[in-house]
């Protein structure tokens, strides 16, 4: 009997109960009181203290509060109430029983670490999405990070609960696992590697959430959304999700747009393909006619006043051809394109800014163009390439050029047409047969 119940039990035997029937009562009414207890201290922590938390976070003009509201915290820690209520009275409860009481005790220990780590947990999501709101965050990602520490926390709790419950000393069950140690290697390998992997990213400052990165063995090409312990998350360029091992970035190579987008500039590297036959020597008809191109007005002053003062110099008979300097279509037409892109306003002047001509292949004269837009966003970019090349190709005929087509079925169909067979002669048919006997 305690000091609690004694007077519920004096008071009992007043109304003519009999002295164990009475002991017995009154030790439910003061489990009864406890459990009242409970429930009340539950109803006022979740139903008093959260509400006011979330009440008080929406008049704030900070973020930060209703993200923790919003993650439960104050919902979390309030399941400690009862827990606590139940331990402190755990004395009064069935004082006969010293081991149901002392197992009551435990398992309310248990409970209460149990819910201190579910709290932690949800800080941790808290302060995971609080960091993301920042703009660090994409520079130096910390979400593996608060998962180690996750990891870390679900195991002290894990440790501290059953030495709770088997009433024994944590520092004895820790020691039972130090033999399981190559197991556990074994089932935490991925998040070891992870978390190595992690580090390795964060510290050279290799890869950053919002990256569009390029991996083609594991079919990822798109924009890095996730970096966590284990995986890496790639939305591709379809909408379609990659999940990557994190360790994977390390072990092998991937490309990282992330320079491009910093530069200032995206590149354009793509040639026009030029026939040959159609190079040659300008003419008088030909330069009068660069004369009137806008583009071409100080290029040809500057080069036709270089060969004249070159000429002159060298005694050079410039009524030949081949004697001197001469000035070309294609070489003309070169410094139109470097003309055209340097006036264009949406190419980084700052950056390279290459006009050249390729060597001659199978396939014509390449005149390449390397270049940087302004604009890296993809279809600003495509457009802006597709428009200098629709222009370059529609000047060609300006400059007496032809750009380079491999024959397709109709041309040859076209030059058949112009060609036909002619007639079948005696003569051809006495090749063919001979032909066919031997």
């Amino acid at each position: 009997m305690t000091e609690l119940d004694k007077p519920i039990q004096t008071w009992l035997e007043t109304l003519g109960l009999a002295s164990s029937t009475a002991d017995s009562i009154g030790q439910l009414l003061v489990v009864a009181m406890a459990i009242v207890l409970a429930a009340l201290s539950n109803f006022v922590a979740r139903r008093l203290l959260a509400s006011a938390a979330r009440k008080l976070s929406s008049r704030t003009e900070t973020t930060w509060d209703d993200i923790i509201v919003r993650h439960g915290v104050f919902d979390r820690l309030s399941r400690l109430a009862p827990a606590l209520v139940i331990y402190v009275s755990s004395f009064l409860l069935v004082p006969t029983l010293p081991l149901l009481q002392e197992g009551v005790r435990h398992f309310c220990m248990a409970y209460m670490v149990w819910c201190v780590t579910v709290v932690i947990n949800a800080l941790l999501d808290a302060v995971d999405e609080i960091y993301q709101s920042l703009a660090v965050s994409r520079v130096r990602p910390i979400k593996s990070y608060l998962q180690v520490l996750k990891v870390l926390v679900f195991a002290v709790s894990a440790t501290l609960i059953i030495s709770t419950i088997t009433n024994r000393s944590p520092l004895a069950f820790l020691s039972g696992l130090a033999g399981l140690t190559a197991v556990l290697l074994l089932v935490f390998k991925d998040s070891i590697l992870g978390l190595v992997a992690s580090v390795q990213l964060t510290a050279n400052n290799m890869l950053h959430v919002g990256d569009w990165i390029a991996m083609p063995e594991y079919g990822a090409d798109g924009s890095v959304i996730d970096i966590s312990l284990n995986t890496v998350k790639i939305q591709n360029w379809d909408k379609t999700i990659s999940t990557i091992p994190t360790y994977a970035l390390i072990n092998h190579s991937f490309k990282n747009w992330r320079g491009m987008q910093e530069s200032g500039g995206r590149r354009i590297k793509r040639a026009l393909y030029i026939d040959m036959n159609s190079v040659r020597f300008c003419d008088q008809t030909l330069l009068d006619r660069f004369r009137r191109y806008a583009l071409l007005k100080d290029y040809l002053a500057n080069k036709e006043a270089d060969i004249e003062r070159e000429q002159k110099e060298r005694q050079i008979d410039g009524s030949v051809p081949l004697n001197g300097r001469r000035l070309t279509n294609i070489g003309t037409f070169r410094a139109y394109v470097k003309a055209y892109l340097e006036a264009h306003p949406r190419i980084n002047k700052n950056m390279t800014f290459l006009v050249r001509q390729l060597p001659p292949t199978s396939e014509g004269i390449g005149i390449e163009i390397y270049v940087f837009s302004s604009d890296q966003v993809w279809a600003n970019y495509e457009a802006i390439q597709a428009d200098i090349f629709d222009h370059l190709l529609a000047s060609l005929p300006e400059f007496d050029l032809r750009a380079f087509q491999a024959p397709a079925g109709a041309d040859l169909h076209g030059l058949r047409s112009q060609h036909p067979p002619g007639p079948v002669t005696p003569r051809h048919n006495e090749l063919t047969a001979s032909a066919a006997a031997e």
